[in-house]
């Protein structure tokens, strides 16, 4: 019977939380189209079944039926390979999240989280700037002068805003004294981690931003000045997969916040403790609550200038970045 607990078992659970986690990215985009039609007062879409419901079924039908189109001119390996990179990346960054506490079903102890390294906070910083190699692979294969722009644009992005980011979550690791994520978790069972470290969990959430290339701080795709910019040759399904992994980052990106600074599933303590599955629901709510910020803040805020917004990074967040870190070692060194 150990080849349940061992494999099966954690397969099942894989299995269920990349399809849930793919199934979310999908619906995101209905999520931020209803939602920005709210804000701009029109009708987002509404004719794909009630409510347009089934408007990203329809959005994945038409783009598997468009012609499949590849540029005579490109790198033709990297050019396909690029999106697969970039949305691959995204779904295996969630590995290590956890979505909810040990349940006990029919005699077995299912973990709802899909590997609880030792390392998970280095995981993540190590995995969830990878996907940005697909967008700087695309743009250089593209060998489109647009296209090279953006990709350059994101290549700048991944350097500057990986340092406040990766500052941020080392802050965290000293408070907690570890690495893993179920420990973060349970360390927040009484209060969560923002209240504690609020400098970096604004640091995490503007540098998410813009590792996510939302608005913004949507540079590498800039439609006014770059066309669309890394994406400018891509179409069909290829271009799909791109789209569909920026969605899909929004909804990893708010479930790492929401883990690492929030209290992830255990914070209140006093829902959770009610039901086993309630820990599952207050994480789905904290994860949507990000993702109506990310759609308040693009329907809000203009897209700013690339030369403010690197400086924004290297002036402001990484010296704040720097700051923060070292409050953090010295309260730590004199509590401890």
């Amino acid at each position: 019977m150990d080849w349940i607990n061992t494999l099966l078992i954690p397969l099942i659970v894989t299995f269920v939380i990349a399809l849930g986690l793919l199934g979310a990215g999908a619906y995101v985009t209905l999520f931020e189209r209803k939602l920005c039609g709210r804000f701009q007062i029109r009708y987002g879409p509404n004719r794909a079944f009630k409510f347009g419901l089934l408007q990203p079924i329809a959005d994945a039908g038409k783009a598997f039926m468009k012609e499949e189109l590849v540029p005579p001119f490109v790198d033709k390996f990297i050019y396909i390979l690029a999106p697969g990179v970039a949305f691959a990346m995204v779904v295996i960054t969630f590995g290590v999240i956890p979505i909810g506490p040990t349940l006990n079903l029919f005699g077995y102890n299912v973990r709802l989280q899909i590997a609880d390294l030792d390392v998970g906070l280095l995981y993540v910083m190590a995995v969830a700037g990878l996907g940005g190699y697909g967008i700087v692979l695309g743009g250089w294969s593209s060998n489109n002068k647009y296209s090279l722009l953006g990709s350059l644009r994101t290549t700048a992005q991944l350097i500057s805003y990986e340092l406040p980011m990766g500052l941020a979550l080392v802050g965290v690791a000293l408070v907690v004294g570890s690495l893993r994520m179920s420990d973060i978790v349970a360390y927040q069972a009484v209060w969560p981690l923002i209240l504690l470290q609020p400098i970096g969990f604004l640091l995490y959430l503007i540098s998410g931003f813009a590792e996510n290339n939302r608005s913004p701080f949507d540079l590498p795709e800039t439609e006014n000045e770059l066309v669309s910019g890394f994406a400018t040759e891509y179409g069909g399904i290829k271009f799909a997969l791109f789209f569909i992994a920026e969605y899909t980052n929004m909804v990893v990106i708010g479930a790492i916040v929401v883990t690492v600074f929030l209290g992830g599933w255990l914070w209140p303590a006093f829902i959770t403790s009610l039901h086993p599955l309630l820990g599952v629901v207050v994480f789905a709510v904290k994860v949507v609550a990000m993702l109506f910020l990310y759609v308040w803040i693009r329907a809000s805020l203009p897209r700013v200038r690339f030369d403010r917004y690197m400086n924004f990074s290297w002036k402001f967040m990484y010296p704040l970045a720097l700051l923060n870190l070292a409050v953090t070692a010295v309260i730590v060194a004199l509590v401890s």
